[in-house]
């Protein structure tokens, strides 16, 4: 089986709970300064101790889904498992400052103000990032980066975003989409903003018609970790946006531009000069950007837009790059495009409000390389990254489609599971008409396919699995699965509306926001 992408988490996990031994027979280090986390040998002796209790090794949750292939399973959790999901209860639940449309991100044993605290960090759609103690729900520190003069499409409404944090791999800030149109870079452990002649970071100058949709995404290549951010259109599709990606170079704040019209401009777009003169094609998708280390590529999936590659016009497109979001000549490294391009143009039905899922693969399958891409069309298909539609501008190609079992578009991530007992691949689909639970299956000749398991009606947004247990969040609930039958372990009624926010689960806790502006905990009884 090709999942070595997830044995590292199980080392990494053994690593922690040796050190935790270490430190409790070590005693204890002075404190360092607020506002800087420990250094590891600090860490090692002092931040596990009030840990030691709860009986299971910390570990962090820096980006949306977890990792960079944005996979939605936590395999480091072992504190919640099928047997005692039932016993979850609520932690706290919290007022924040405006509504937090996205998922939270956590690091462990941040040194602040009052002391050695793990914390859990939003961002709102009105521009604040806050961190929060993460086993109270107490306010640390908060920012904001508002709309000010900012009205969506020149009109009335303020702007706003539905981005995500995440958190930098050197454990020291936390990045935030702000309503100005930057990327922002906060101390984690008391809010402070870097300012710099890179920081904030420009990642569109058109920030009325160009919203800051998915999360922002990490990926370390060769020790150079690259920050992400993806810009589209707001709801309604009006105004001048392109859709492009920022990538951010972590080690000395450089960043690169790919634009989804006109890509043989890397530049950031003005209403002026430079812009394109093809508008509404979009990098929208919950997981914006994937990258994949056995080919050393990034991923995403652009909404509506035209389609011409001679124009360099890459609408309804799964597209890769380089990691430091580079193409070639002005276009994509690989692309792949559905034959009905036109029709998903003509009626709006986007396969860039997904983005691919990567799916670990047999040995005996003829893919090496596999992905799930869903849409507004209500279609799932798999697509080979090795050859996507053929040569770059090419249509079709993909390897297997069908209907989504439960009928109706795709807006979010879906999960992927290897099963433990079979060593089988699994992927998990949620939208508003429900959840459905699919298996890569393989035919006789090796080909890959998806094979019906379960569905339940249960409508929501992008699930997560840890340990064996599915989450998924829904309007006004919250439930915990058996990833094979779809059956509800666990379940709660306590939170608000959802539209994109969706769970997070770490060190046995799990969170979510909604639309109510709470962040709510559950943690074993």
């Amino acid at each position: 089986m090709r999942t070595t992408q997830y044995a590292w988490r199980w080392l990494v996990g053994a690593v922690v709970l040796a050190l935790v031994l270490i430190g409790t027979a070590s005693g204890v280090r002075s404190l360092p300064r607020p506002g800087v986390r420990p250094s590891p040998a600090t860490l090692d002796k002092f931040v596990y101790l009030p840990l030691i209790s709860r009986s299971y090794p910390s570990y962090d949750w820096l980006q949306f889904n977890g990792d960079p292939q944005h996979s939605g399973n936590n395999t480091l959790e072992t504190t919640i498992t099928s047997g005692n999901v039932v016993s979850l209860t609520q932690l706290f639940q919290v007022s924040l400052p405006g509504t937090a449309d996205g998922a939270p991100v956590y690091l462990r044993a941040v040194s602040t103000t009052l002391g050695i605290k793990d914390l859990v960090f939003v961002t709102t759609k009105a521009g604040h990032i806050v961190a929060l103690e993460a086993h109270t729900g107490g306010t640390i520190w908060s920012k904001q980066n508002a709309a000010g003069l900012c009205r969506i499409n020149q009109g009335s409404t303020p702007c706003y975003t539905t981005s995500s944090p995440a958190i930098d791999p050197n454990w020291q800030f936390v990045y935030s989409y702000g309503l100005d149109g930057k990327v922002h870079k906060y101390q984690v452990g008391d809010g402070s903003e870097v300012i710099s002649s890179s920081w904030p970071e420009t990642t569109t100058l058109k920030p009325e018609d160009e919203k800051g949709s998915p999360p922002l995404t990490m990926a370390t290549v060769s020790s150079v970790t690259y920050l992400y951010a993806a810009n589209g259109g707001y709801p309604g599709d009006q105004g001048d946006y392109q859709g492009h990606i920022t990538a951010i170079n972590l080690s000395d704040g450089t960043q690169r531009v790919f634009n989804a019209m006109c890509s043989n401009q890397t530049v950031h777009f003005n209403y002026s000069s430079p812009d394109c003169p093809d508008v509404q094609s979009a990098i929208w998708a919950r997981s914006a950007v994937v990258y994949l280390s056995d080919t050393n590529k990034i991923y995403m999936a652009t909404g509506n837009g035209t389609f011409n590659p001679a124009s360099h016009y890459w609408g309804d497109t799964v597209f890769a790059l380089n990691p430091d979001g580079t193409g070639l000549n002005g276009d994509p490294l690989k692309t792949y495009t559905p034959v009905n391009y036109q029709h998903l143009q003509d009626t709006d039905q986007d396969i860039g409000s997904t983005n691919v899922a990567l799916l670990p693969t047999a040995i005996t399958s003829t893919v090496t390389h596999l992905a799930m891409e869903g849409g507004k069309d209500a279609v799932l298909r798999l697509i080979d990254l090795d050859a996507l539609s053929g040569s770059v501008g090419s249509t079709g190609g993909e390897v297997f489609s069908m209907a989504v079992p439960q009928g109706g578009e795709v807006l979010t991530a879906s999960a992927v599971w290897v099963n433990p007992d079979d060593h089988s691949t699994w992927v998990f689909v949620a939208n508003d008409n429900g959840i459905s639970g699919l298996q890569v299956t393989y035919s006789g000749s090796g080909v890959p396919q998806l094979t019906f398991r379960w569905k339940k009606n249960n409508g929501g947004t992008s699930p997560i699995v840890a340990n064996g247990v599915l989450f998924q969040a829904g309007p006004n609930n919250i439930y915990a699965r058996d990833p094979k039958t779809g059956n509800v372990l666990w379940q709660d009624s306590t939170i608000g509306g959802i539209h994109w926010e969706s769970p997070v689960v770490v060190n046995g806790v799990v969170y979510i926001t909604d639309e109510n502006a709470h962040l709510t905990a559950y943690a074993l009884n």
